[in-house]
């Protein structure tokens, strides 16, 4: 039994479940049955228990907070766009072969070092920020994520701030030389690969149209084999044309991988490469083999993480995150190779949602205060999903893009979130409601 507020998992036989569907839902008919002919003793016993976890808000918990706005005071983090241009060419590239509909272009040492400055100069007291080095591809601009990297470190110690570093590759590029320093600089590395040989073939070429699997694959084992325990992962995305994409995860986690996340593709429908709600059945039932899969694995020694199933049930995410997930438009921005501004790496290039530069600073403050106002408490869809506080209200590019609005909906994107939640919490208890 999950408790949405307090975030709460309860174990509960069936008499408990029912004294629970009945109180705060509706029993199903074959169920109303069943809970009358449960004794009065029973019952009385159960809503003693009951009373105890609504006192301790553990259950029946109310709302956190009644009202959020976002801090648009300060920046922790920037995705740097290090360049617009990539080596491949993906079928289902949301950012137009890595330009962002705009033309080529490289950031400069002197633009990147301008960002770190901004992103010191607007950070108020907090001490801990980030900076994650995106595309295009980032290794075709390899010179000047080094030259960025120096400075931020010499920057961010005379500031008394400490900055990590994150670089997504499609790893063509990830020689031995990339390998060696992204592992001793970048605190998190994302290595994209699709899992399977004929899945990643069938949509991910490079420029000049040739397969570049095994080049990729090669260049990313060899990576984790230097990796040990410092943080990465391999992102795949899966397509329409590979519904089944289980097993595209298990291929990777074949490779040696144990830190893996696979995401659904976000396309228009007449793409034909989209997702559709008509696939949504066919999608439940594989992230259910996918879940069985994963539970199975790491009973020995093909142990892994799965991003979607990692669920903390104790800690956390915190109050921000719970409510507003990524932070996008106000901690977080993104920042184009010329220097502009805009709420996140999917905003690059959209005039309307330009915020400044980083040598000016925050322009339009108009676009900031939109996004500070966006919560799951405003969003009519949020208020009474179980999933909530694990997406923080969905993807407001999605919303966008799907619903007209960074605060409406993406429905797809809705139910798979459900649908994952689900499975996490049947996996924690299974791993650690014993314990």
């Amino acid at each position: 039994m999950w408790d949405i507020e307090s975030g709460s998992l309860h174990h509960v036989d069936y008499p408990a479940f029912l004294y629970a569907k009945k109180r705060f839902s509706s029993l199903a008919p074959e169920e109303e049955a069943a809970y009358a002919s449960l004794p009065e003793k029973e019952i009385r016993e159960i809503q003693e228990e009951f009373e105890i976890l609504i006192q301790e808000g553990s259950l029946d918990a109310p709302p956190p907070v009644a009202r959020f706005y976002k801090n648009t005071a300060l920046v922790k983090a920037l995705c740097l766009h290090i360049c617009h241009d990539c080596n491949m060419k993906c079928d289902y590239c949301f950012a137009s072969g890595g330009t962002y509909n705009t033309a080529k272009d490289y950031m400069s040492a002197e633009t990147g070092k301008q960002a770190i400055d901004f992103l010191i100069a607007n950070s108020g007291a907090r001490h801990n920020l980030e900076v994650d080095f995106f595309g295009g591809e980032p290794l075709m601009n390899f010179r000047t994520v080094k030259e960025i990297t120096a400075y931020a470190k010499t920057a961010a110690q005379k500031a008394g701030k400490e900055i990590t570093f994150t670089l997504t590759t499609n790893c063509l590029g990830l020689n031995k030389e990339a390998r060696e320093y992204l592992n001793e600089n970048m605190d998190n590395v994302v290595l994209s690969v699709d899992g399977r040989k004929c899945v990643h073939n069938n949509v991910r070429h490079t420029r000049d149209g040739k397969d570049a699997y095994d080049a990729i694959v090669g260049n990313a084992v060899e990576f984790r084999k230097i990796r040990g325990n410092k943080r990465y992962y391999v992102r795949g995305t899966f397509t329409a044309a590979n519904p089944d994409f289980a097993e595209d995860v298990f291929a990777l986690n074949d490779l040696g991988f144990d830190q893996i996340s696979v995401e659904p593709v976000v396309l228009p429908d007449h793409h034909p490469l989209a997702l559709k709600e008509s696939d949504l059945p066919a999608l439940l039932k594989e992230y259910d083999r996918l879940a069985e899969g994963y539970i199975e694995r790491r009973k020995g020694e093909k142990w892994f993480n799965f991003f979607h199933f990692m669920l903390d049930l104790e800690h956390g995410p915190c109050i921000n995150k719970r409510l507003t997930g990524c932070g996008a438009g106000t901690e977080y921005l993104a920042v184009s190779p010329t220097g502009d501004l805009y709420p996140c790496h999917q905003f690059v290039g959209e005039k309307e949602y330009w915020i400044g530069n980083v040598r000016e600073g925050i322009l339009n403050k108009e676009v900031r205060e939109r996004f500070a106002c966006v919560s799951v408490l405003g969003k009519a869809h949020c208020a009474n999903c179980p999933a909530k506080y694990y997406c923080g209200g969905g993807c407001a590019a999605n919303a966008k893009n799907f619903g007209g609005a960074i605060d409406k909906q993406y429905p797809l994107g809705c139910a798979l979130q459900k649908k994952r939640l689900e499975l996490s919490l049947a996996i924690n208890f299974l791993e650690n409601g014993t314990k």
